[in-house]
């Protein structure tokens, strides 16, 4: 890795009159491109999962390293030397191969990465790999534990020493979803949200999207799920699978609260976008507290395996054969995350890719 440019080197709050990842040529690949690395942070927090939930937690991560690990890097934040050692004995008593464990030590807050972490970009004629850095706000300023957070990226960069864009706008990695070829799915409930960047308009926020991903195309939908507190995320409604192909979300009950909402994005798809796949959805999945935002949608997708979240439900199989069907030439692995999602976000929110760039 180039340890060029490591300082920033694009602000937004300079009116982008710096460089820009479009205007050097960097460009977000889609999910399924070949990759370096995934990156986790090992869970620990238990204020997200409090009482035995926690343990539940790290098995679901053993399960999600197990099911990577044989195609590419796991990259994995942990916050200090006993963690490791915690996590390292873990690993061996799971017959997970330690060689493809990078061990990171930083000390995040919570496990959600992709919101925190860096989105990487590539420049494919120049074969380098680059960082974009948000503004991580704690999904609208709801958790002020979380804040700190926001300092991942660059706790990343001192390490690895990559040309890192700071784009200076509020975001996070699981509201967008790009396909490699120049667009991008976000949600209007997300983007445009007052506690995210009151101060920019929509076409403003298009263009920053535009600027810093390389996109030409934005396709916006309406909101997300029940239960969802990061005002609608993406990765729980529809993701790209292929450059022309999108599965999205929909609850097949009219008397579940989902049902207008999921229906109405489903629709609006279907006029974006020539191919739409319909993925069920698991039902009500909660507790007295109320409704957690689980869903199939947000599955990761690695070199050789895709990994899904399931919920104990009967629509587990069929989600995990539509998957199996959009991604013939990968395995599609099932990974519990009943337990996970109470901490609101289950497989891909807790994971971020890096692509290689050869």
């Amino acid at each position: 890795m180039s340890g060029a440019n490591a300082s920033p080197i694009g602000r937004s709050d300079q009116g982008m009159k710096q460089p820009t990842p479009k205007s050097l040529g960097y460009h977000m690949p889609a999910e399924w491109a070949p990759q370096e690395a995934v990156w986790l942070t090992w869970p620990h927090n238990q204020l997200t999962w409090p009482g035995g939930m926690l343990a539940e937690v790290e098995q679901t991560y053993i399960e999600i390293i197990r099911a990577l690990h044989t195609g590419q890097k796991i990259k994995l934040l942990v916050r200090n030397s006993d963690s490791e050692a915690a996590v390292r004995e873990r690993l061996v008593r799971a017959d997970i191969a330690l060689s493809q464990i990078v061990f990171v030590p930083i000390a995040a807050e919570d496990s959600w990465i992709r919101d925190y972490g860096p989105t990487f970009v590539v420049n494919r004629d120049r074969q380098q790999l680059a960082m974009v850095k948000w503004t991580f706000n704690a999904g609208g300023n709801k958790y002020d534990d979380l804040l700190a957070d926001d300092r991942i990226p660059h706790e990343i960069n001192k390490a690895y020493r990559l040309p890192m864009f700071e784009a200076g706008i509020v975001l996070e990695g699981g509201s967008i979803e790009v396909n490699g070829k120049r667009a991008v799915l976000t949600t209007e409930q997300c983007l445009l949200n007052r506690n995210r960047n009151p101060h920019l308009t929509r076409d403003e926020i298009e263009d920053y999207l535009i600027q810093y991903l390389n996109v030409e195309e934005i396709l916006w939908l309406n909101e997300s799920i029940v239960g969802d507190d990061t005002d609608g995320h993406i990765d729980d409604l529809a993701r790209f699978v292929d450059d022309k192909t999108v599965v999205c979300v929909v609850e097949e009950d009219p008397s579940d609260e989902n049902y207008e909402i999921l229906k109405e994005n489903y629709d609006r798809l279907r006029g974006l976008i020539a191919n739409v796949v319909p993925l069920p959805m698991p039902g009500r999945v909660g507790d007295r507290d109320g409704r957690l935002p689980a869903s199939y949608a947000n599955f990761y997708i690695g070199n050789d395996a895709v990994v899904v979240p399931t919920f104990g439900h009967a629509n587990d199989r069929r989600a995990l054969e539509i998957i199996q069907q959009c991604f013939p030439r990968r395995r599609v692995v099932g990974v519990r995350a009943t337990a996970m999602v109470h901490g609101l976000g289950t497989i891909h929110c807790c994971s971020q890719q890096e692509p290689r760039i050869t």
